[in-house]
């Protein structure tokens, strides 16, 4: 871009509250971060210069804090934003030219967070079991108030992780079940407020502010509805409960211990089928450091039904280098 040069990004890498700029700032090739909204880890890229060999590898399991942002510049929004802690867990050297890479981890994705336990809640609330998944690993719990107050007849955890429990639960809750900063969120998808109930402002791109786009939407499958069933312990019998019209409802492998979570999990599956019908690839040439998943979205300057389209950001891709800093957007229909 032709006022690029008087832009400037700026990464800032502490470890142990120590500020890591003097060491990386002349040395950076490349960075990149991948913010995800689900149960996976985002992932922290770095990219060294090591052509005069005295670079140090650093030790695995270090912990890394990163701020991103610009530092100064004419259009972008200056300052620095709080991404998080990051875990390193490999390390690599090629050449040449000597570079060292380093792959972290959001820090709280530890290995106790995936390992398999058994347990089991009856008649617990949703609330009470994000709250103890949380305290036996660490965590600070946030959750949705609406999601918080349903109860589960039961609910089995046999040979299963916490992380794999988490993603199951927030499937059939149509939530974002996921581990950032010391915090457990257990959060409904696209409700457009924080799991304590803050809102979280809409966002408009113009497409002024991109360097290029990807627009797709597909027909799938026409489900009108979608059914799930559920088993009647004093009549030991099945039955089902269908969200839409029935004459053409996808159908839920899974038997439900109650109508009303059976009634839940159709309603979840409901809404990801309504969200999936359009997507949506943005890389704005100015990065920016403040997107993240489950930012509600709209766009102009692009065709009437994609300016029409309520957006729902789930992944967000930074990269800086010295060129700059842009950020890759994927972005889904807004149920």
């Amino acid at each position: 871009m032709s006022d690029q040069a008087s832009n400037v990004p700026r990464a800032r890498i502490t470890l142990d509250g120590k500020d890591l700029s003097p060491l990386i700032d002349p040395r950076l090739v490349s960075l990149r971060l991948q913010e995800k909204r689900g149960d996976e880890a985002d992932q922290l890229d770095i990219v060294l210069s090591d052509t005069d060999g005295k670079l140090a590898l650093p030790s695995p399991g270090a912990v890394l804090r990163l701020e991103l942002g610009w530092e100064r510049g004419d259009n972008v929004s200056v300052g620095l934003i709080d991404k998080g802690s990051f875990k390193v867990d490999a390390i690599g050297h090629s050449g040449p030219p000597d570079a060292v890479t380093i792959r972290a981890r959001s820090a709280d994705f530890t290995s106790k967070i995936r390992g398999r336990r058994d347990q089991s809640w009856r008649g617990k609330s949703l609330g009470q079991i994000i709250r103890d998944v949380a305290g036996r690993n660490g965590l600070k719990a946030h959750i949705d108030q609406a999601l918080g107050g349903k109860v589960l007849k039961i609910l089995t955890q046999s040979r299963e992780s916490d992380i794999a429990l988490l993603k199951r639960l927030g499937k059939e809750h149509d939530a974002v079940a996921t581990v950032k900063d010391g915090k457990l969120i257990f959060a409904q998808i696209g409700k457009g407020t924080t799991a304590s109930g803050a809102s979280i402002p809409r966002l408009t791109i113009r497409r002024r502010d991109g360097d290029k786009h990807s627009y797709d939407i597909e027909k799938r499958d026409e489900y009108t509805g979608v059914t799930a069933k559920w088993r009647d312990a004093k009549g030991a019998k099945r039955n089902k409960v269908t969200v839409g019209g029935d004459d053409n409802a996808k159908a839920l492998k899974r038997v439900y211990p109650s109508e009303a979570e059976a009634r839940r999990a159709a309603q979840a599956e409901r809404g990801r089928i309504q969200r999936a019908t359009a997507k949506m690839t943005l890389t704005l040439a100015y990065g920016r450091a403040d997107l993240y998943p489950e930012r509600k979205a709209k766009v102009q300057g692009f065709k009437a039904d994609i300016d029409g389209t309520d957006w729902l950001i789930t992944e967000v891709t930074h990269e800086m280098s010295k060129r700059g800093l842009t950020s890759q957007l994927q972005l889904e229909t807004a149920a």
